[in-house]
């Protein structure tokens, strides 16, 4: 079975500076793909931008983007240049989470910033991107979930509620996409070693590193493998979810430590 060619096509990554998008980023750079990459930190797009150039002479366009304002979203999408306004792969991968403390003691301002990335965010982008992608009857929305949105756990509360929403909109986004060629996937990780921990925990890089004490967790560069894999499927194949763990994680909550 052929696998869709990625040589040309444009690929729209939020959340490209670090983590998940950025390894996002580097792969489908080396498939050949024109990259439209986001995020908050413009300095590490750039230089981002400029390593894939070098090694891949991959075409890269970037710009600073706060997905939670939506103004600014709805502007980016509607401002680009022409070459890079047919989008056809929009990773929303923007997102975090912050703190791990009971609901009836947890900081509000924690709270709307998880939702007002991790849900509306990703209904912003989407919302500027989709239509394109209907009007042309081709694309790709492939949303970067989490195992916290299948069961919560504790001290999870609204992460897992945001997470819970990715699941639930994705379900809904491939309903309303019925009968359009336009595809949509979720993939949802369990535990990646990336910068996560250190914005839940506001810095606390100690803490933050216990969180992949003692098991080995899954890399950056394995979630966007399968992402890949994902947009590469034949035009009649379409991964609606994925659910990728380490080998030491069971659930949410249930790991394998040694030592």
């Amino acid at each position: 079975m052929a696998s869709i060619s990625l040589t040309g096509k444009l690929v729209f990554i939020t959340g490209a500076s670090s983590g998940i998008g950025r390894s996002c980023a580097e792969q489908f750079a080396a498939a050949g793909a024109r990259l439209l990459l986001a995020a908050r930190r413009i300095d590490r797009l750039e230089a981002l931008a400029l390593e894939l150039n070098a090694t891949y002479g991959s075409d890269v366009y970037y710009c600073e983007l706060d997905v939670r304002d939506r103004q600014w979203v709805a502007e980016t999408i509607a401002t680009l240049p022409a070459a890079w306004q047919s989008i056809d792969i929009l990773v929303n991968n923007a997102g975090l989470s912050r703190g791990l403390d009971k609901l009836h003691s947890g900081s509000i301002d924690d709270w709307e910033e998880m939702i007002d990335t991790n849900v509306k965010g990703l209904l912003y982008v989407s919302r500027a991107v989709i239509p394109g992608m209907v009007d042309r009857n081709a694309g790709h929305v492939i949303n970067i979930g989490s195992i916290a949105g299948r069961a919560a756990y504790p001290g999870g509360n609204v992460y897992c509620g945001s997470k819970a929403a990715v699941r639930e909109i994705s379900a809904g986004l491939k309903i309303d996409l019925l009968g359009t060629a336009v595809r949509v996937s979720e993939v949802d990780p369990g535990l990646v070693e990336t910068e996560f921990s250190d914005v839940r925990f506001h810095g606390d890089r100690d803490r933050a590193k216990r969180t992949y004490t003692g098991l080995t967790p899954l890399t950056p560069d394995d979630i966007a493998d399968i992402v890949l894999f994902c947009a590469t499927r034949p035009a009649h194949v379409n991964l609606s979810e994925l659910l990728v763990v380490p080998t030491d994680q069971a659930t949410a909550t249930q790991v394998s430590r040694r030592g």
